[in-house]
Order: structure tokens, then C-alpha cells, then sequence
């Protein structure tokens, strides 16, 4: 196979939480650009993100979903083994970020992020890891983050930093543990992209030069610089990488 021929997942079943917006829909794209049958969803779509994949001439179908119904991780399988049969690739990217300050936040924050950053991603890894072990193997990518390897400035987010930081060792594990069943799974720890959930409001918009300043290629990134990676990650480009977290970053946390 030649190296760019690699790259190609021509006719795999992919599935991308979160994929009609920011990151999930720059990795949704990527992989319907390199010949996947795609399966986005998110509970609502009012960015457009879908026309977007749909415009582009990509196999798309979409699935309105809350993660937080714990009973929808497997509804998503179910609706693609019926559609398609088979599910070669998964891409947890759905997720939710909230500041706050350590006394005062909430057990309602706290059960949110957990729920939608953590638990959602194990239910959706659950659900999919049988059907992949019948079919002889597959791809699990995971949207961890660099906050879940350093402690960001200046915001206060204990609660989202552990998050990922869970997201990652899951990762690690599920990596390990079904490697036998031909299964690789890594995961994503993107610095700061410009989407929707970096969009601050004004009496945050001070944030930004600090973000900059410790990045040393001194911008956010755009989607578009991270599909790449993500596309590498779930073909056969990357066939002997599993239990790897690929931070991009701009050099973050190389300070």
C-alpha cells in the first residue's frame, strides 16, 4: 500500500459524537473526505453543521442525541449496526466545559461534566467494543485534552481537568486491554482551537492574551489543524499506535 493510500478509510463506518460543530465536525469532514460512511450526532445542529457534510457529497447520516440519557450510547450503536452493519471507527468527542470556582461549584455542575465527559464516553466505548470484537477489530478516538495533563491559567476548572485526565487513563486501558481483539484506541489532547466552547464572554475575554502568551506558537489553532492528526489516528496510517494521547497544542505544555 502506498503511504498516502494509508490515510484512506474508504467505505469504514465511522461515528463522531459531537460532529456537527467545532472539533467533531473538522474531524467528521476529515474522515468523510478520506471515504468514510459517517454517523454524526448532537443534540441539536443550529450551526449548520450537518447541511456542511451533506454539501461536501460525504455518506452522512445523523442521530439527535443527549449524552446524558445514559440508555443513548447504545441507541447510537444500535442505529448504525442497523444502518450500516458494522462500526469501524469511534470518535468520542462530545463533551462540555464549565468553569468555576472550587467552593463554589456545584453538585450539578459537577455531576454535568462528569456525566457528559466521562461517563458517556465509557458507555459509548461499552457499546461499541462487542460489535467490533465480532467483526475482527476497529478504531476508538477519544477527545481527551491538554487540560487533562496540566493545569490551566487563568480559568478555575478543577472539575474539567479531572475529566480528561480520566479520559486519558480510559484510554490507556482500553487500550491494553483489547489490543488482542485488533482494537486500537488513542485519543486527542488539543490546546486551544478556536470553536464555539472557546468563544468567551466579555468579562472572560482577558483570558485570551494569557492563553496566547503560554502557547508558544503564540495563536489558538484552527479546526482545521487538528483533523489531520485525528485522521491519521483512526487509519491504517497509524496501525501499530494504540494507547497514545497526541497532544496538539502550539506548544503549551512544553512550558
Amino acid at each position: 500500500m502506498m503511504i498516502l493510500e494509508k490515510f484512506r478509510v474508504d467505505n469504514k463506518v465511522a461515528i463522531v459524537t459531537g460532529g456537527t460543530r467545532g472539533i467533531g465536525l473538522a474531524i467528521a469532514s476529515a474522515l468523510g473526505e478520506a471515504g468514510a460512511k459517517l454517523v454524526v450526532t448532537s443534540r441539536t445542529d443550529k450551526f449548520g453543521g450537518l447541511d456542511s457534510l451533506k454539501n461536501s457529497g460525504y455518506d452522512v447520516s445523523f442521530f439527535e442525541s443527549d449524552m446524558h440519557d445514559k440508555s443513548v450510547p447504545q441507541k447510537i450503536i444500535d442505529f448504525t449496526l442497523e444502518k450500516h452493519g458494522r462500526v469501524d471507527i469511534l470518535v468520542n468527542n462530545a463533551g462540555v466545559a464549565k468553569h468555576g470556582e472550587m467552593e463554589e461549584y456545584t453538585d450539578e455542575l459537577l455531576d454535568n461534566i462528569m456525566n457528559i465527559n466521562v461517563d458517556s464516553v465509557f458507555r459509548m466505548c461499552r457499546s461499541a467494543i462487542t460489535p467490533m470484537k465480532k467483526q475482527g477489530g476497529g478504531v476508538i478516538l477519544n477527545i481527551g485534552s491538554i487540560s487533562g495533563l496540566v493545569s490551566n491559567i487563568p480559568q478555575p476548572q478543577v472539575a474539567y481537568n479531572a475529566s480528561k485526565a480520566a479520559v486519558h487513563m480510559m484510554t490507556k486501558s482500553l487500550a491494553s486491554d483489547f489490543a488482542k481483539d485488533n482494537i486500537r484506541v488513542n485519543a486527542l489532547a488539543p490546546g486551544y482551537f478556536r470553536t464555539e466552547m472557546t468563544s468567551l464572554p466579555k468579562e472572560n475575554e482577558h483570558w485570551y492574551p494569557t492563553w496566547d502568551k503560554q502557547t508558544p506558537l503564540n495563536r489558538m489553532g484552527e479546526t482545521n489543524e487538528i483533523a489531520p492528526a485525528a485522521l491519521f489516528l483512526c487509519s491504517p496510517a497509524s496501525s501499530y499506535v494504540t494507547g497514545e494521547v497526541l497532544v496538539i497544542d502550539g506548544g503549551y505544555t512544553s512550558r
